[in-house]
């Protein structure tokens, strides 16, 4: 299989029952479900979408949560056990990166209807706490916090995943976030969004229709498609590039 697929940047389901049909005519899709499971729990090939692989093991993204946001989360938990909640450090982004910033932020994203019920009970627990604040409010108000918490709306159907029992942000969130207006992302402007994307598709799998369905959402699929398609050394260029020729 390695050596069949070994020019194919990408291939499908299609690609992988062909494969096999040379060897056993009438393979089950059943059989071929299966087999492509085996293959990516053993490291062979990984999903980059639905019915999309490349050759390789699959490097999942887990960002490290610290332990205050998980307090802070429990405590949220308790207040509001149904409520869809998004926990995360800005500090994640730092294997990116070439310069680190000086102040990391701690972001809890809720449903739009309940971030001011959030904001003012954390702000009941003299946590220090802002709510969605502007870029000015963020110069001159959020930077002089260490570790400040900032509750903002969540975007539904946001691609989140669990760690340790928290909901959290996954890579294709964070890559289409940074391309958002949001102030707390202003220091990731420029050759160092490059940068960031650069490194996190050399290092992680990307979902690409996760991906491309969140930009959508976020009407940031447009600058998405341009900063991919700009590095001939992201592995999913082309699938990309297909994607914005249309």
């Amino acid at each position: 299989m390695k050596e069949h697929f070994k020019e194919q940047e990408l291939f499908e389901t299609g690609d992988v029952h062909a494969f096999y049909r040379q060897i056993e005519d009438d393979i089950k899709r059943s059989t071929l479900n299966w087999r492509i499971y085996e293959l990516v729990q053993k490291g062979v090939i990984k999903r980059v979408g639905r019915g999309k692989f490349q050759l390789g093991s699959e490097e999942h993204f887990a960002p490290g949560l610290p332990e205050e946001l998980t307090k802070v989360y429990n405590r949220l938990h308790r207040s509001f056990p149904y409520l869809e909640v998004c926990m995360w450090n800005t500090s994640v982004l730092n294997e990116f990166t070439v310069h680190q910033p000086g102040r990391f932020f701690n972001l809890i994203e809720v449903e739009k209807e309940a971030t001011e019920s959030v904001f003012h009970q954390l702000q009941e627990s003299g946590i220090p706490v802002f709510l969605q604040p502007s870029s000015h409010q963020f110069e001159h108000y959020v930077v002089e916090k260490r570790d400040a918490f900032i509750v903002q709306s969540l975007i539904s159907e946001a691609p989140l995943q669990v760690v340790k029992g928290v909901p959290t942000v996954t890579l294709e969130k964070i890559l289409v976030d940074l391309l958002t207006n949001n102030p707390v992302f202003n220091v990731f402007k420029g050759a160092e969004l490059k940068t960031i994307f650069s490194n996190a598709l050399e290092k992680y799998t990307l979902n690409e229709n996760r991906v491309l369905r969140y930009a959508n959402r976020r009407g940031k699929k447009k600058e998405l498609l341009n900063i991919v398609t700009s590095n001939s050394k992201f592995k999913l260029t082309a699938k990309f590039r297909n994607i914005a020729d249309l």
